[in-house]
């Protein structure tokens, strides 16, 4: 019997790989920026991931799909940090169009994994 793996989750992949590529951007903006928006976005980024992976990790349907609606709001305080970081000149029109074509990604992805998760559990 295969079971299901953390990893065979799109909306984890996706936040994960999300939250890498803020990484790799905040570490080069300067001091202010970094302890101002950076620690923030990039703690929402995280938090995309690492909020599927708690839920995925508990026992209950309850418990599970709370966890999957704290990362769907960790997307949209994401919306919030990249639209100041692209105001505030700290990320490049590039990088910006591709961490927002992921962030656009994750809300489907993870109402699909609330589905998946709501079908599959009885309680």
């Amino acid at each position: 019997m295969n079971y299901l793996k953390i990893t065979d989750i799109e909306s984890y992949n996706i936040g994960f790989n999300f939250g890498n590529k803020v990484w790799d951007i905040v570490i080069s903006w300067p001091y202010l920026a970094q302890k101002t928006i950076g620690a923030q976005f990039i703690d929402a980024s995280d938090s995309i991931s690492a909020n599927i992976a708690e839920g995925f990790g508990r026992y209950h349907k309850k418990d599970k799909i709370k966890f999957y609606h704290y990362s769907r709001g960790s997307v949209l305080e994401c919306v919030d940090w990249l639209e100041k970081s692209l105001y505030r000149n700290l990320v490049t029109q590039d990088q910006y169009k591709e961490l927002r074509t992921d962030l656009e990604k994750l809300p489907k992805a993870i109402n699909s994994l609330i589905k998946y998760t709501n079908q599959q559990l009885k309680e």
